[in-house]
């Protein structure tokens, strides 16, 4: 079925909203005003937004440290996630959980998480509720291929695989899990090889191809909707930047690097945009340059909201 052309322009936008959001996070990072660390989401945007754009505003989501393409997908603002990287009272999460455990329960978004896998259990729980619950909602768990070599990965999977739980395990290989290259650490090429066990389908698709991805995901949460389990796809992608802000990337091949670059799924997108008549340059240029114009509006909202009392160091603290 062909895909409206107001939700390819949302898909767009929402690509190039998280782009602009990672490059001035990156900014803002260098001068000092992010604390802690920063993990990027540069390069692997159309993974989060085609996956998200098979979602309704009831539906789950359980991120990774890399987590705020994830958020703005799911119909994050861009304001308030900056506000949480700042610190600040006007976070999603009042300044206390920063870039790597952002969330906001109410659009659905569980959490980004600093434990590699650990929103796998989680997203299996939400799934596990929605099926109690009797309603049709779905879980879509993101995580990278070093999660896929956890406990938490084969115990989750095993599990919601044997109760037929409404989860989606979106993969976002981007072929290093810090710095160790993937197939340095298993004896198979694809991930999706591993769903074999849990006796769940998988596919694998073009992770910097939104709509190979928007394809692939919404078949599993279709059927996931539908009462007939867990389905596993791996996307595979690239990140353009490091492991986290300041790491060198000295470990990747200068080739290798290059090459996926020129596979840039958001010049990607816009190209074919274009080619089906559905976005003129103007238009996407004009849709460039009001992300732009939203970043300076989000950065200035965080650079002049409160730090949190002193007061409240222990509020909304349950472990």
């Amino acid at each position: 079925m062909p895909i409206e052309k107001k939700k390819l322009i949302e898909m767009y936008t929402t690509m190039v909203r998280i782009r602009t959001f990672e490059e001035r996070a990156a900014k803002e990072f260098a001068a000092g005003k992010i604390p802690g660390f920063v993990h990027l989401y540069v390069g692997e945007e159309s993974v989060a937004t085609g996956a998200c754009a098979n979602l309704r505003p009831d539906d789950y989501i359980t991120s990774t440290h890399r987590g705020h393409g994830h958020l703005i997908a799911k119909g994050g603002k861009t304001d308030r996630t900056m506000a949480e990287l700042f610190g600040k009272k006007t976070g999603y999460c009042k300044g206390k959980g920063g870039s790597m455990h952002i969330a906001d329960v109410d659009i659905g978004m569980l959490g980004a998480n600093g434990i590699v896998g650990a929103g796998i259990p989680i997203a299996g729980g939400a799934a596990l509720a929605a099926k109690m619950k009797g309603t049709d909602q779905v879980a879509i768990c993101f995580f990278g291929d070093g999660a896929t070599n956890t406990t938490r990965f084969h115990e989750g999977v095993n599990m919601a695989s044997h109760w037929k739980l409404p989860v989606v395990y979106v993969i976002e290989n981007n072929l290093w899990a810090m710095s160790t290259r993937t197939t340095d650490v298993s004896n198979i090429t694809n991930i999706t090889d591993r769903a074999a066990a849990y006796g769940i389908p998988a596919v694998a698709v073009e992770g910097n191809d939104v709509l190979a991805v928007y394809e692939a995901v919404g078949k599993a949460v279709a059927r996931a909707r539908k009462g007939e389990g867990p389905t596993l796809v791996e996307c595979k992608t690239y990140r353009q930047r490091g492991h986290s802000e300041g790491d060198r990337q000295t470990y990747k091949p200068k080739e290798e690097a290059e090459e996926w670059k020129k596979k840039d799924p958001i010049p990607r997108f816009r190209k074919k945009l274009i080619e089906m008549g559905v976005l003129t340059e103007k238009e996407a240029d004009k849709i460039d340059q009001e992300m732009l114009e939203e970043l300076d509006k989000a950065v200035k909202f965080a650079e002049e909201s409160p730090l949190p009392d002193p007061e409240e160091a222990l509020a909304d603290v349950f472990a």
